[in-house]
């Protein structure tokens, strides 16, 4: 698929209005949901919005995000063994550095049960619809591609002022010493997907299928048919902080979505 070069000089941040003090202060105050789920100190909340996730309007969000493919990763949680096969083939594909990530791993613990339960939860760029990052950015470096959706960087317009971070209600950004600018998960654009890739490196090494990279625009998709199925409860991250996100997170242990993922060819992340 040929896609059209985004002329960045010409172009404006979707929502690239000035951040308020509100926002500016709700930054400030990251950590006040469910305690035990941690990221660089800042603690992401995992609240279901069953029934009110922005992408449950069926073609609605279609319609308001006119994205195609509309880039989007359902994550199956209660699949994730914390292999950190995903982790390894993210840093490879795209040279993270040691002290750097695209993607990690979350662990949350239950504590005064009988058996002491753990859950293992991936967590990455939100690749949101209204990205805080992009309104904060004084330099469009971070802007939301008018085409796929993703959220990318571009480098060379970065000064490494780190606002961004400090916007992301999801710590999914960290400085890179290296390119002496902001790094982040891109989808894998610049390594996989404008090469012509239809998956990323972390759904691709999945050996459990826990995460599923597709097109949200497509009715035909396994993406789209995950965040809409009505059998299982579909959440995302810190839904209060309406960013809009377009990762989005399900137990994925009923027999309905093997059933949805049954023939297809995006089963396991492989495409």
């Amino acid at each position: 698929m040929n896609f059209p070069k985004i002329n960045l000089d010409n172009m404006k941040n979707e929502g690239t209005s000035s951040v308020t003090r509100k926002e500016r202060r709700k930054f400030l105050k990251l950590g006040f949901a469910i305690a035990g789920v941690y990221a660089g100190g800042k603690i992401l909340s995992l609240n279901s919005i069953v029934g009110s996730a922005h992408a449950s309007g069926g073609s609605a969000i279609v319609q308001k995000y006119p994205y195609n493919p509309h880039y989007s990763m359902v994550i199956r949680q209660s699949l994730c063994i914390d292999c950190e096969k995903c982790v390894e083939a993210c840093n490879k594909t795209n040279n993270v550095p040691e002290y750097g990530y695209r993607t990690r791993i979350l662990t949350k613990r239950y504590t005064g049960t009988l058996d002491k339960q753990v859950e293992f939860i991936p967590v990455l760029c939100n690749h949101c619809n209204n990205p805080a990052c992009v309104r904060a950015c004084p330099t469009v470096a971070t802007f939301k591609d008018p085409v796929t959706g993703i959220v990318r960087m571009d480098s060379k317009r970065c000064i490494g002022c780190k606002t961004c971070i400090l916007a992301c209600p999801y710590d999914a950004r960290y400085f890179s010493a290296s390119r002496h600018a902001i790094d982040k998960c891109d989808f894998c654009w610049e390594e996989r997907l404008s090469k012509g890739e239809t998956q990323t490196g972390c759904s691709s090494a999945c050996p459990t299928g826990t995460r599923t990279f597709g097109n949200l625009t497509d009715p035909d998709n396994v993406v789209y048919k995950l965040v809409h199925q009505l059998e299982e409860k579909v959440w995302v991250l810190r839904p209060a902080d309406d960013t809009k996100p377009n990762i989005f997170y399900m137990k994925g242990n009923m027999r309905s979505v093997d059933n949805i993922l049954k023939g297809s060819k995006f089963k396991l992340g492989v495409s």
